[in-house]
């Protein structure tokens, strides 16, 4: 009898403990359920109706968070109004929405004085049609480099890819997805980066030796990129300039990328591009006082749908990071990893899922780092790997979200739709399968390892 007793008392717990994992399993799929839902809503109407303006983004989001307000969870709807103001009034949401509307200020003076024509001009005389996408993603690779950030690039240079499509009579969406797609070599790579030093604080690893093992993968993608870029200019026809502006006209993008490159705030960056278009404009009277107020107020409303998009963004992420979507991520992905390789995908997998889940990239690689570091140490993982694996999928995922922070702006700034941009960003793509290779490959792999000790 006693034997008996035990056998069912045992064969009771494995049960509770099943029914336990499918309720954990259940909750997990809930959580993320409002990120499925936007994508089903807003990619799935849009290929229904073969029209991907006929879905506005924004409605899209308010659906969405509508959902996730409804989703039951346990908790008063009061709790979740909450959670959701939180997320929404987050300090890094705020920050953005300030440069979004310093962004479309900017855009929107300089291109009325001049500034983007100006601008446009030189580079479309300095460089051969031929080499002009090989060479504009070249530049955007050096700024974001230089920047440390993706946001303050394509802030500083989708205008002027902009401008460059409607003198080449089109191709504005392979033109902006050509400066996106550099800003994140910078983005992934800049000693500067926060992702960088998110990366390595806490991974544990010197920047110079996490930047050693990153850029054997990130250089060959960039270089492939480039060529490919060669390849498609070779049937773009010369263009014959139709304004080409005076130099001093371009002193306000001059003034943003080279603030920028020397490690200025990208909010004051923006602010002082203002300031200087302002004043080159009424210097040479291309623009009268008035029409600088009403230019600065079309530049925040060109912006308005992007504000409410992050606003409801920030506080849908909170909901579900805060329901426990980003714990069930890990905890299924991390169960039954063994091996190197298995642990190194896992890590990728890990960390663009909770990119996905956050809209952004720092915060997915502070979210999952201490979990990744840990796992790496056991299977013998050399951790400047693990920090170069976080950091590439990290932007990766970033640079392809609709819904992230620099899609959302390239889209703003230019006014085309972000299914018009994503088809031709060639350089995240090509990292991916770098990534994926260098993975199953297990080629380039560091031989020295340079650990810092994690208090320090």
């Amino acid at each position: 009898m006693p034997n008996k007793n035990i056998i069912r008392e045992g064969v009771d717990m494995e049960r509770q403990s099943s029914r336990q994992e499918v309720v954990s399993a259940r909750r997990g799929v809930m959580a993320l359920s409002p990120l499925l839902f936007f994508l089903l809503f807003y990619l799935g109407s849009s290929i229904l109706l073969r029209d991907f303006y006929a879905v506005s983004i924004t409605v899209a989001f308010c659906l969405t968070a509508i959902y996730a307000m409804v989703l039951p969870d346990g908790l008063s709807l009061e709790r979740r109004l909450e959670t959701f103001a939180r997320g929404a009034g987050d300090s890094n949401v705020l920050l953005m929405i300030w440069v979004f509307i310093l962004a479309g200020i900017f855009s929107s003076v300089a291109q009325a004085i001049g500034a983007i024509d100006a601008t446009v001009g030189l580079l479309l005389s300095l460089l051969p049609s031929r080499v002009m996408y090989a060479g504009l993603f070249v530049v955007s690779c050096f700024i974001s480099f230089a920047l440390g950030s993706s946001v303050g690039t394509i802030a500083a240079l989708v205008p002027i890819a902009s401008g460059m499509a409607t003198e080449m009579g089109g191709g504005a969406g392979l033109i902006t997805a050509i400066i996106v797609g550099g800003a994140f070599f910078g983005d992934n790579l800049s000693f500067i980066s926060d992702t960088t030093i998110a990366a390595t604080r806490t991974i544990g690893v010197r920047m110079r030796d996490k930047f050693r093992a990153n850029i054997l993968i990130a250089l060959p993608a960039a270089l492939v990129t480039a060529v490919l870029y060669l390849l498609l200019g070779q049937d773009v026809p010369e263009v014959a300039l139709s304004t080409t502006g005076s130099w001093y006209l371009m002193l306000p993008y001059l003034a943003v990328i080279l603030l920028a490159v020397s490690g200025v705030n990208v909010l004051v960056s923006l602010t002082a591009g203002i300031l200087l278009s302002v004043l080159v404009g009424l210097g040479t009277g291309t623009i009268a006082p008035v029409e600088v107020m009403a230019k600065a107020g079309e530049g925040i409303s060109g912006m308005s749908d992007l504000i409410i998009v992050t606003l409801l963004a920030g506080g849908l992420l909170e909901l579900i990071r805060q329901r426990g979507g980003i714990d069930f991520i890990v905890e299924r992905l991390t169960r039954r990893v063994s091996g190197k390789r298995s642990g190194e995908l896992s890590f990728a997998a890990l960390v663009g899922l909770a990119n996905g889940c956050t809209a952004n990239n720092t915060i997915a690689i502070l979210t999952t780092g201490g979990i990744v570091r840990d796992l790496g140490e056991r299977l013998g993982i050399d951790p400047r790997r693990t920090a170069s694996i976080l950091d590439i999928t990290s932007c990766i995922v970033q640079s392809v979200l609709p819904y992230g922070a620099q899609m959302l702006i390239a889209s703003g700034l230019t006014g085309l739709s972000v299914t018009e941009i994503l088809p031709y960003m060639y350089y995240p793509m090509i990292l991916s399968g770098m990534l994926l290779l260098s993975i199953l490959l297990r080629f380039p792999y560091p031989v020295r390892t340079s650990v810092l000790p994690l208090e320090a």
